[in-house]
């Protein structure tokens, strides 16, 4: 019974693991690789967010989603690499999504948190940056 509720540093590593595991492939897989298809619009449809343009705010959004995602997978500079997912979904709720309902809302609401976890936690025991900080 002890250990259903330990609550020790050793017992969050494989939570990391799996937030780290879940929340990058879900972005990477379900938001990062379908947005590829919008660079072969001609012109490109997506948010100009804050006057950078269309073009320019497609390939900071994808690569957040593509690449930041791969760094969180692996568990690669994690804190440096959810700050551009969690702007990118900081725009996505008040800007993007702003005037939809809260079920919409609430997907990019999910993902904000986790990445806000994350940047408090650090990418945890079972990651790449733990094999560098051993060396």
């Amino acid at each position: 019974m002890k250990r259903v509720f330990d609550i020790s540093v050793k017992a969050i590593d494989f939570p990391i693991l799996l937030l780290r595991l879940t929340s990058g492939s879900f972005m990477l897989f379900g938001h990062g690789i379908p947005k590829l298809g919008a660079f072969s619009q001609d012109p490109i449809q997506f948010l100009d967010f804050m006057g950078l343009g269309a073009p320019t705010s497609l390939v900071l959004a994808v690569a957040a989603e593509i690449g930041c995602s791969i760094l969180l997978i692996l568990g690669l500079g994690t804190r440096l690499a959810v700050i551009p997912l969690i702007i990118t979904m900081i725009v996505a709720v008040t800007v993007f999504h702003a005037a939809d309902p809260f079920g919409v809302i609430e997907k990019p609401l999910l993902f904000l948190l986790i990445f806000v976890v994350l940047l408090i936690t650090g990418s945890g025991k079972y990651s790449v940056d733990q094999l560098i900080s051993k060396k």
